[in-house]
Protein backbone atom coordinates (compact mmCIF):
# COMPACT_ATOMS: atom_id res chain seq x y z
CA UNK A 1 0.00 0.00 0.00
CA UNK A 2 1.14 3.57 -1.17
CA UNK A 3 0.47 6.69 0.79
CA UNK A 4 1.24 9.66 -0.95
CA UNK A 5 2.42 12.35 0.13
CA UNK A 6 0.07 15.83 1.61
CA UNK A 7 -2.85 16.52 -0.83
CA UNK A 8 -4.91 19.81 0.16
CA UNK A 9 -8.72 19.18 0.53
CA UNK A 10 -8.72 23.13 -0.31
CA UNK A 11 -7.11 26.22 -1.56
CA UNK A 12 -6.92 27.53 1.98
CA UNK A 13 -5.98 24.04 2.85
CA UNK A 14 -2.57 24.07 0.92
CA UNK A 15 1.00 24.74 2.77
CA UNK A 16 3.48 24.36 0.52
CA UNK A 17 4.41 25.36 -3.21
CA UNK A 18 3.42 23.05 -5.76
CA UNK A 19 1.93 20.67 -3.78
CA UNK A 20 -1.34 18.47 -4.93
CA UNK A 21 -5.08 19.43 -4.52
CA UNK A 22 -8.35 17.33 -4.56
CA UNK A 23 -10.51 19.75 -4.91
CA UNK A 24 -11.22 20.39 -8.30
CA UNK A 25 -12.45 18.22 -11.21
CA UNK A 26 -8.65 19.12 -13.24
CA UNK A 27 -6.87 17.41 -10.07
CA UNK A 28 -9.29 14.42 -9.79
CA UNK A 29 -8.51 13.63 -13.43
CA UNK A 30 -4.46 14.44 -13.26
CA UNK A 31 -4.40 11.78 -9.88
CA UNK A 32 -6.36 9.40 -11.88
CA UNK A 33 -2.97 8.37 -14.00
CA UNK A 34 -1.31 7.81 -10.83
CA UNK A 35 -3.80 5.58 -9.26
CA UNK A 36 -4.40 3.72 -12.51
CA UNK A 37 -0.48 2.97 -12.87
CA UNK A 38 -0.46 1.54 -9.57
CA UNK A 39 -3.35 -0.89 -9.85
CA UNK A 40 -1.94 -1.72 -13.30
CA UNK A 41 0.91 -2.86 -10.99
CA UNK A 42 -1.20 -5.06 -8.28
CA UNK A 43 -0.70 -1.99 -5.70
CA UNK A 44 -3.02 0.46 -3.51
CA UNK A 45 -2.79 3.68 -2.80
CA UNK A 46 -4.36 5.73 -0.48
CA UNK A 47 -4.32 9.68 -0.63
CA UNK A 48 -2.89 11.83 2.69
CA UNK A 49 -5.31 14.38 2.76
CA UNK A 50 -3.21 17.29 4.69
CA UNK A 51 -4.99 20.89 5.27
CA UNK A 52 -1.58 22.61 6.45
CA UNK A 53 -3.60 25.13 8.94
CA UNK A 54 -1.30 27.51 10.06
CA UNK A 55 1.75 26.63 8.17
CA UNK A 56 0.74 28.26 5.25
CA UNK A 57 1.22 31.77 3.52
CA UNK A 58 -0.77 34.66 1.77
CA UNK A 59 1.39 33.64 -1.39
CA UNK A 60 -0.04 30.49 -1.92
CA UNK A 61 -3.64 31.86 -1.94
CA UNK A 62 -5.09 33.75 -5.34
CA UNK A 63 -6.22 36.12 -2.53
CA UNK A 64 -3.93 36.52 -0.46
CA UNK A 65 -6.08 35.78 2.45
CA UNK A 66 -3.97 34.58 6.16
CA UNK A 67 -4.05 30.79 6.35
CA UNK A 68 -6.39 29.39 9.14
CA UNK A 69 -5.43 27.89 12.38
CA UNK A 70 -7.42 27.22 15.73
CA UNK A 71 -5.95 29.97 17.71
CA UNK A 72 -4.22 33.18 16.38
CA UNK A 73 -0.87 31.40 17.32
CA UNK A 74 1.92 31.89 14.63
CA UNK A 75 4.24 28.82 14.06
CA UNK A 76 7.63 30.30 14.32
CA UNK A 77 8.30 28.93 10.80
CA UNK A 78 9.16 29.77 7.65
CA UNK A 79 8.17 29.24 4.00
CA UNK A 80 10.42 28.04 1.45
CA UNK A 81 10.31 30.04 -1.76
CA UNK A 82 12.14 30.68 -5.08
CA UNK A 83 12.76 34.41 -3.44
CA UNK A 84 13.83 33.15 -0.24
CA UNK A 85 12.45 32.51 3.28
CA UNK A 86 9.14 34.10 4.36
CA UNK A 87 7.88 34.03 7.50
CA UNK A 88 4.19 32.30 8.30
CA UNK A 89 2.68 35.41 9.32
CA UNK A 90 0.30 34.73 12.12
CA UNK A 91 -3.16 33.25 11.25
CA UNK A 92 -6.80 33.70 11.66
CA UNK A 93 -8.61 31.43 14.62
CA UNK A 94 -11.12 29.70 12.79
CA UNK A 95 -14.88 30.80 13.61
CA UNK A 96 -17.42 28.03 14.09
CA UNK A 97 -18.89 28.34 10.60
CA UNK A 98 -14.81 27.77 9.22
CA UNK A 99 -14.55 24.80 11.24
CA UNK A 100 -17.66 23.54 9.70
CA UNK A 101 -16.61 24.35 6.35
CA UNK A 102 -13.13 22.90 6.49
CA UNK A 103 -14.51 19.30 7.98
CA UNK A 104 -16.63 19.20 4.49
CA UNK A 105 -14.14 19.85 2.50
CA UNK A 106 -12.08 17.08 3.79
CA UNK A 107 -15.46 14.55 3.19
CA UNK A 108 -15.94 16.77 -0.22
CA UNK A 109 -12.32 16.04 -1.26
CA UNK A 110 -12.98 12.46 0.35
CA UNK A 111 -15.55 12.14 -2.37
CA UNK A 112 -12.93 12.99 -4.88
CA UNK A 113 -10.41 10.67 -4.05
CA UNK A 114 -13.10 7.89 -4.73
CA UNK A 115 -13.59 9.48 -8.35
CA UNK A 116 -9.90 9.49 -8.49
CA UNK A 117 -9.54 5.78 -8.56
CA UNK A 118 -7.62 5.77 -4.65
CA UNK A 119 -8.40 3.14 -2.63
CA UNK A 120 -8.90 4.95 0.29
CA UNK A 121 -7.62 8.09 2.58
CA UNK A 122 -5.68 8.93 5.33
CA UNK A 123 -6.28 12.35 7.46
CA UNK A 124 -2.66 13.99 8.68
CA UNK A 125 -3.49 14.21 12.10
CA UNK A 126 0.55 14.55 12.56
CA UNK A 127 3.75 17.17 11.80
CA UNK A 128 1.84 20.28 13.50
CA UNK A 129 -0.72 20.64 10.30
CA UNK A 130 -4.60 21.48 10.78
CA UNK A 131 -5.57 18.44 12.72
CA UNK A 132 -2.81 17.92 15.64
CA UNK A 133 -2.96 22.33 15.31
CA UNK A 134 -6.28 21.42 17.31
CA UNK A 135 -5.09 18.19 18.78
CA UNK A 136 -1.97 20.33 20.65
CA UNK A 137 -2.48 22.66 23.67
CA UNK A 138 0.53 24.83 22.39
CA UNK A 139 -1.58 26.00 19.24
CA UNK A 140 -4.74 25.83 19.97
CA UNK A 141 -5.98 28.02 23.10
CA UNK A 142 -9.88 28.17 21.93
CA UNK A 143 -12.11 28.46 24.90
CA UNK A 144 -15.20 27.05 23.25
CA UNK A 145 -16.06 23.94 22.36
CA UNK A 146 -12.85 22.75 20.32
CA UNK A 147 -10.39 24.20 22.46
CA UNK A 148 -9.58 23.77 26.44
CA UNK A 149 -10.07 19.78 27.78
CA UNK A 150 -8.49 17.04 26.06
CA UNK A 151 -12.02 16.16 24.84
CA UNK A 152 -12.31 19.88 23.35
CA UNK A 153 -9.54 19.39 21.45
CA UNK A 154 -9.49 16.28 19.96
CA UNK A 155 -13.33 17.25 18.82
CA UNK A 156 -12.28 18.91 15.25
CA UNK A 157 -10.22 15.29 14.22
CA UNK A 158 -13.01 13.37 15.55
CA UNK A 159 -15.55 15.28 13.27
CA UNK A 160 -13.69 14.99 10.71
CA UNK A 161 -13.12 11.48 10.78
CA UNK A 162 -16.93 11.07 11.03
CA UNK A 163 -17.56 13.26 7.93
CA UNK A 164 -15.04 11.49 6.02
CA UNK A 165 -16.38 8.31 7.05
CA UNK A 166 -19.72 8.82 6.25
CA UNK A 167 -18.85 10.05 2.54
CA UNK A 168 -16.91 7.41 2.14
CA UNK A 169 -17.07 4.27 4.16
CA UNK A 170 -14.97 4.13 7.03
CA UNK A 171 -13.00 0.81 5.94
CA UNK A 172 -11.75 3.12 3.73
CA UNK A 173 -10.49 5.89 6.15
CA UNK A 174 -7.07 5.97 8.12
CA UNK A 175 -5.61 8.58 10.28
CA UNK A 176 -2.28 10.07 11.20
CA UNK A 177 -0.87 10.84 14.60
CA UNK A 178 2.65 12.32 15.73
CA UNK A 179 2.47 11.91 19.37
CA UNK A 180 4.79 14.21 20.94
CA UNK A 181 6.39 15.27 17.68
CA UNK A 182 7.73 18.78 18.21
CA UNK A 183 7.60 19.67 14.21
CA UNK A 184 6.15 23.10 12.67
CA UNK A 185 6.35 25.02 16.27
CA UNK A 186 3.73 22.26 18.21
CA UNK A 187 4.43 21.95 21.55
CA UNK A 188 1.95 19.43 23.79
CA UNK A 189 2.20 19.39 27.51
CA UNK A 190 -0.60 16.08 28.12
CA UNK A 191 0.23 13.74 24.96
CA UNK A 192 0.24 10.61 27.27
CA UNK A 193 -3.13 11.62 28.45
CA UNK A 194 -4.16 13.13 24.72
CA UNK A 195 -3.40 9.96 22.05
CA UNK A 196 -5.18 7.37 24.02
CA UNK A 197 -8.30 9.88 24.40
CA UNK A 198 -8.15 10.45 20.65
CA UNK A 199 -7.85 6.76 20.10
CA UNK A 200 -10.88 5.63 22.19
CA UNK A 201 -13.27 7.92 20.94
CA UNK A 202 -12.46 7.06 17.29
CA UNK A 203 -12.47 4.08 18.13
CA UNK A 204 -16.13 3.37 17.60
CA UNK A 205 -16.21 4.45 14.00
CA UNK A 206 -14.32 1.47 12.69
CA UNK A 207 -11.66 3.57 10.65
CA UNK A 208 -9.19 1.33 8.51
CA UNK A 209 -6.33 1.94 10.83
CA UNK A 210 -4.43 4.40 12.78
CA UNK A 211 -1.07 5.23 11.70
CA UNK A 212 1.57 6.38 14.18
CA UNK A 213 4.47 8.23 13.55
CA UNK A 214 7.13 7.98 16.54
CA UNK A 215 8.84 10.67 17.73
CA UNK A 216 11.56 9.14 20.07
CA UNK A 217 9.22 7.43 22.50
CA UNK A 218 7.58 4.06 22.40
CA UNK A 219 5.37 4.91 25.51
CA UNK A 220 2.21 6.88 23.60
CA UNK A 221 2.44 3.90 20.98
CA UNK A 222 1.70 1.52 23.73
CA UNK A 223 -0.74 3.66 24.69
CA UNK A 224 -2.81 4.31 21.29
CA UNK A 225 -2.39 0.68 21.18
CA UNK A 226 -4.40 -0.54 24.10
CA UNK A 227 -7.12 2.35 23.68
CA UNK A 228 -7.30 1.37 19.42
CA UNK A 229 -9.28 -2.04 18.88
CA UNK A 230 -8.25 -2.15 14.78
CA UNK A 231 -5.50 -2.08 12.61
CA UNK A 232 -2.25 0.06 13.75
CA UNK A 233 0.04 1.32 11.22
CA UNK A 234 4.12 2.18 12.46
CA UNK A 235 6.79 4.41 11.65
CA UNK A 236 8.76 3.40 14.34
CA UNK A 237 11.24 5.58 15.67
CA UNK A 238 11.26 4.00 19.73
CA UNK A 239 14.66 6.22 20.15
CA UNK A 240 15.49 9.51 19.23
CA UNK A 241 17.79 8.25 17.13
CA UNK A 242 18.50 10.45 13.32
CA UNK A 243 15.96 9.50 10.51
CA UNK A 244 14.88 7.28 8.46
CA UNK A 245 13.23 4.21 10.57
CA UNK A 246 14.95 1.36 10.35
CA UNK A 247 14.06 -2.47 9.57
CA UNK A 248 15.03 -3.66 12.32
CA UNK A 249 12.55 -1.31 14.80
CA UNK A 250 9.99 -2.56 12.30
CA UNK A 251 11.04 -6.04 13.02
CA UNK A 252 11.10 -6.11 16.42
CA UNK A 253 7.32 -3.82 16.92
CA UNK A 254 5.98 -7.01 14.59
CA UNK A 255 7.17 -9.27 17.06
CA UNK A 256 5.68 -7.90 19.95
CA UNK A 257 2.35 -7.29 18.65
CA UNK A 258 2.23 -3.10 18.80
CA UNK A 259 1.77 -2.44 15.31
CA UNK A 260 0.01 -4.73 12.33
CA UNK A 261 2.09 -3.34 9.76
CA UNK A 262 5.20 -1.19 9.19
CA UNK A 263 5.44 2.26 6.69
CA UNK A 264 8.77 3.52 5.69
CA UNK A 265 9.09 6.25 3.65
CA UNK A 266 12.95 7.23 3.16
CA UNK A 267 13.96 3.65 2.66
CA UNK A 268 11.16 2.93 0.34
CA UNK A 269 12.20 6.13 -1.75
CA UNK A 270 15.45 4.62 -2.42
CA UNK A 271 15.21 1.26 -2.28
CA UNK A 272 12.33 -0.01 -4.59
CA UNK A 273 12.81 -3.65 -3.63
CA UNK A 274 12.82 -2.69 0.03
CA UNK A 275 11.27 -5.98 1.25
CA UNK A 276 14.10 -8.38 -0.60
CA UNK A 277 17.04 -6.00 1.37
CA UNK A 278 15.34 -6.59 4.56
CA UNK A 279 14.86 -10.13 3.99
CA UNK A 280 18.77 -10.25 2.67
CA UNK A 281 19.78 -8.03 5.79
CA UNK A 282 20.44 -5.13 3.40
CA UNK A 283 22.74 -3.36 2.33
CA UNK A 284 20.55 -0.30 1.92
CA UNK A 285 20.80 2.42 -0.55
CA UNK A 286 21.08 5.80 0.87
CA UNK A 287 18.09 8.26 -0.29
CA UNK A 288 19.79 11.47 -1.97
CA UNK A 289 17.96 14.27 0.15
CA UNK A 290 18.92 16.61 -2.84
CA UNK A 291 16.25 15.38 -4.92
CA UNK A 292 13.18 15.81 -2.46
CA UNK A 293 11.20 18.57 -3.80
CA UNK A 294 10.92 19.58 -7.30
CA UNK A 295 13.33 18.23 -9.89
CA UNK A 296 12.63 15.35 -12.26
CA UNK A 297 12.27 11.48 -12.30
CA UNK A 298 15.68 11.34 -10.71
CA UNK A 299 15.92 10.67 -7.04
CA UNK A 300 12.43 8.71 -7.41
CA UNK A 301 12.52 5.61 -9.60
CA UNK A 302 16.09 5.47 -10.86
CA UNK A 303 17.98 3.51 -7.76
CA UNK A 304 19.48 0.24 -8.21
CA UNK A 305 17.97 -2.91 -7.82
CA UNK A 306 20.29 -5.35 -5.62
CA UNK A 307 22.15 -7.25 -8.42
CA UNK A 308 22.19 -4.07 -10.88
Amino acid sequence: MIVTEGTQPSVIGQGYLNTPGLHSSEQVAAWRKVTDAVHEKGGRIVVQLMHSGRIGHPVLYPDGALPLAPSAIASGQKLFTPEGMLDHPTPREMTVDDIARTIEDHASAARNALDAGFDGVELHGANGYLIHQFLADGSNRRTDAYGGSVAGRIRFAVEVAEAVADAIGPERVGIRVSPGAPVNGITESDTGELYPALAGALAPLGLAYVHVMEAGDRGPTRAIRAAWPGALILNPHPSPEPLPATPEAGVDALREGLADAIAHARLWLANPDLPARIKAGGPYNEADMATFYGGDHRGYTDYPVLGA
